[in-house]
């Protein structure tokens, strides 16, 4: 089945080049008129301008996802232009790395300002549009740096992680109204990995080996609540996971008892994937036997 987005409207941030271009070129080549973001204003009319020259339709605009009310403009130019927006992807980011040791604190808050609030600042603008409509496709870009830890990027890692949860959290929020919330996990050979890899796995890291599947994620029949992980032609799903672990109880040798079950508590045969948070809880009731007891089997 071809994945055919005519008459759809997207919205793709920092898509003057890199990952952000390679999304926006295919969502237009597959019918999708797309709002070409980017902090740099030439850079996001030459990705419009390529566009347009296949055939399809696009329009550029130079804002920051981290001043608000440039979003909020730039989201009623876009319903005004072609009256609704379909799908926002938030790919716009930057990059100050350091040992934690050694990092300005400025540098930790000007990561998370664009990474986490620039995607809070561009879906705010864009969910009560896509809740009236009852239709959204919308992309947080996480990283294996936030799922797994990179060792110099603790400010990234913390706002890539913190983007896994405004999905969950807004997936849930947003199911009643036909918004679907991922979340990508890119690898890709763009100005965040030069000189860290050799040529050749540079060129396997292409970032338009990504782009299919933020293709998927925002397609009519897109998955909800997924982390897809994506490089080099690959793709994998991420999850967060919660072992069966143990009743300990409450007793004053309860640290000294979570010790000694350890390898229990950290067994993961049988681990689940939570529907939501409360689901932590239960099985913690379960664990202590208070649900049995509620239902009277001793």
């Amino acid at each position: 089945m071809t994945i055919d987005l005519s008459g759809r409207v997207a919205i793709v941030t920092g898509a003057g080049g890199g990952l952000g271009r390679e999304h926006a070129l295919l969502l237009g080549a597959r019918g999708a008129r797309v709002f070409v973001n980017d902090l740099g204003q030439a850079a996001s009319e030459a990705v419009a301008a390529e566009i347009n020259a296949a055939g399809g339709e696009a329009v550029a605009i130079g804002a920051s996802v981290t001043d608000y009310d440039a979003v909020q403009a730039m989201v009623e130019d876009t319903i005004g232009r072609w009256g609704k927006i379909d799908i926002l992807i938030n790919n716009a980011g930057i990059l100050r790395d350091k040992t934690f040791a050694k990092m300005d604190l400025a540098d930790f808050r000007l990561v998370v300002d664009v990474h986490l609030m620039g995607a809070v600042n561009c879906t705010k603008a864009v969910w009560n549009h896509m809740r009236a409509q009852h239709y959204g496709r919308i992309v947080m870009t996480t990283s294996s740096s936030g799922l797994y830890g990179n060792f110099g990027q603790s400010n990234y890692a913390a706002a890539k992680m913190a983007l896994v949860g405004l999905m969950q959290t807004l997936a849930i929020e947003g199911a009643r109204n036909n918004i679907r919330v991922n979340c990508i996990a890119p690898t890709a050979a763009t100005q965040m990995l030069g000189g860290l890899l050799p040529q050749e796995e540079l060129d396997l890291f292409h970032p338009g080996r990504v782009s299919p599947g933020v293709l998927v994620l925002v397609c009519e029949d897109a998955p909800t609540r997924c982390i897809l992980c994506a490089g080099a032609g690959s793709f994998e799903a991420a999850h967060i996971t919660l072992t069966r672990g143990m009743f300990v109880g409450a007793e004053p040798a309860a640290a000294e008892a979570i010790l000694a079950s350890w390898p229990k508590i950290v067994d993961r045969d049988g681990e689940i994937v939570p529907e939501t948070g409360e689901r932590q809880g239960r099985l913690e009731l379960g664990n202590a036997g208070y649900m049995r007891a509620a239902r009277g089997e001793g």
